[in-house]
């Protein structure tokens, strides 16, 4: 599933290339994308508006435009969104591909021409995909029901990350899965996250002291920003807005390598299942915290 890494590359790339842009039709050929919104509504309300500006919030992709609106989309497992010419080549932004791409590109949900006869594509293999088109006065209340705080901006601190763990019993693992807390951290980024804290994935979250949520803050930050360096991870179906794959895959410290020496301390990274999800980590240096105990009230004679 694409990540924050993952969706910042995207808007990244695509900021410059379609701010400014106007939509001129809009098509959804997947009546799933915009459920349960009918999509009459999207490709009647899309055409004649400029693309004022490409935003994210945490694995949320935006598309802001001149009237207010916004078009929210989540790539969720297999989504991917991609700029390309009208004849079908996906662009190499910048520079011309090497190689053609096919005219019709599969698992197409859906379709926006812009203005300087480019289209920007959202393909999705298992059809996961979403977007909404919202209201100024509905996105904050749409996103502030469902993601929490930005893990790179300056609002998550040590001291923010021990407030929201406290008193939480779920695995650090499933902690930082939980998109209502800290946004954007998906299953490969919260393995490395772990790994660079020393923090062994099943540890209760509550149970952090103020060093832990120092190092666990230190760990997202490094993970997330290894994978913007490297234009995001492809394990499965993750392409970029050019249609190329990233390469943080091959920058791992845990994640799918199993069996290997860890980087660390040289002892066999293990694969176990967390939240239903596959958890890489060193049993040797990241450290199984205990539950804290609260303290028993004394009864009062």
């Amino acid at each position: 599933m694409p990540e924050l890494p993952e969706v910042e590359t995207i808007r990244r790339q695509l900021q410059p290339e379609i701010e400014g842009r106007s939509v001129v039709a809009a098509e959804v050929l997947d009546e799933r994308w915009t459920r349960p919104e009918p999509p009459a509504e999207i490709e009647r309300a899309l055409p004649g508006r400029t693309i004022a500006r490409v935003g994210r919030r945490g694995k949320y992709l935006m598309l802001g435009l001149d009237d207010g609106s916004t078009l929210l989309m989540h790539l969720r497992m297999t989504g991917n969104l991609l700029l390309a010419e009208r004849d079908g080549a996906e662009r190499r932004l910048g520079m011309d591909r090497l190689y053609p791409a096919p005219t019709s590109p599969p698992h197409l949900r859906a379709e926006l021409e812009l203005d300087d006869g480019r289209l920007l594509r959202f393909t999705d293999p298992r059809r996961f995909g979403h977007a909404a088109l919202l209201s100024a006065d509905e996105l904050g209340p749409y996103l502030d029901a469902r993601i929490g705080v930005e893990p790179l901006s300056e609002d998550l601190t040590p001291e923010l990350i021990g407030r929201i763990a406290a008193g939480r019993t779920a695995p650090l693992k499933s902690f930082l899965l939980d998109q209502k807390g800290i946004a954007g951290i998906g299953n490969i980024y919260a393995d490395e996250a772990l790994h660079r804290a020393e923090l062994h994935p099943l540890s209760p979250a509550g149970s952090m002291r103020a060093e832990h949520w120092r190092a666990l803050h230190e760990g997202i930050v490094a993970a997330l920003e290894e994978g913007l360096r490297n234009g995001g991870a492809s394990i499965d179906d993750y392409l970029d807005s050019r249609g190329e794959r990233g390469s943080m895959q091959d920058e791992f410290l845990v994640h799918t390598r199993e069996g290997r020496e860890c980087p660390r301390c040289g002892g066999p990274i293990a694969r176990i299942v967390v939240s239903g999800r596959s958890t890489y980590f060193c049993a040797s240096c990241q450290v199984r915290l205990r539950r804290r105990r609260r303290p028993r009230r004394r009864r009062s004679r």
